[in-house]
């Protein structure tokens, strides 16, 4: 009997196709275990959710409030001229604009915009660059001597009203005196002995305040 020869199959694959089939298939897999892990993750998805929000609305809202604060700051820099009365104390004031609201309280809490200028016109702060109104407390010593006096009234000055803008002359004895004040690494951004001017625009009350 004749013997049968067993037919010899010759694979045209080379190990390197193989390989890479083998790891297209690994990374399919892991993109697809990924999937799911995000899937039935909901803090990972909720958290890059919230991240791409809070991208889209720094980029959809800070070109606008920058504008709106560019042009409400230096605004405040062409305030007309006004003629300031002196108290006794040296505090020079004159009104902008007469409130039609209430006065300012005693010892409450109130928002005000303001801009400070040296007396040669140089502005070293303004509440209007960072885009809110500056909440303090008034007539309790929380603030300057002048701005107290200013905004609050007495001494022969007239207390201010919501609404109102008046425009302050503080004598250094009513600011921060003989000391430089802000500094930082011994840079000082009010030197000492400084007269400063501020444009106060009363806002309002503070809503947070005790009844």
């Amino acid at each position: 009997m004749a013997a049968v020869s067993t037919p010899t199959i010759i694979c045209s694959c080379s190990s390197s196709s193989s390989s890479s089939s083998r790891l297209s298939s690994k990374q399919a897999h892991n993109t697809k275990q990924q999937q799911q892990q995000l899937l039935f993750d909901p803090k990972k998805r909720f958290f890059e959710v919230g991240i791409g929000l809070l991208a889209s609305s720094v980029i959809a809202l800070t070109p606008l409030e920058a504008d709106a604060t560019r042009i409400e700051y230096y605004a405040t820099t062409a305030d007309p001229p006004c003629e300031f009365s002196f108290a006794r104390s040296g505090l020079g004031y004159c009104d902008i604009a007469s409130g039609s609201g209430v006065e300012a309280p005693y010892g409450e809490l109130i928002n005000v915009h303001y801009t400070a200028r040296f007396a040669d016109g140089i502005i070293f702060d303004s509440s209007y660059k960072r885009a809110r109104p500056l909440t303090m407390r008034i007539g309790v010593g929380k603030v300057i001597k002048g701005l107290d006096q200013g905004i609050l009234g007495g001494d022969g000055v007239p207390p201010m009203h919501v609404g109102g803008k008046r425009k302050l002359q503080i004598p250094p004895e009513l600011a921060y005196g003989p000391e430089p004040a802000g500094c930082f690494s011994g840079d000082c951004n009010i030197p000492a002995n400084a007269t400063l001017v501020y444009d106060i625009n009363f806002v309002g009350i503070y809503s947070g305040n005790r009844k």
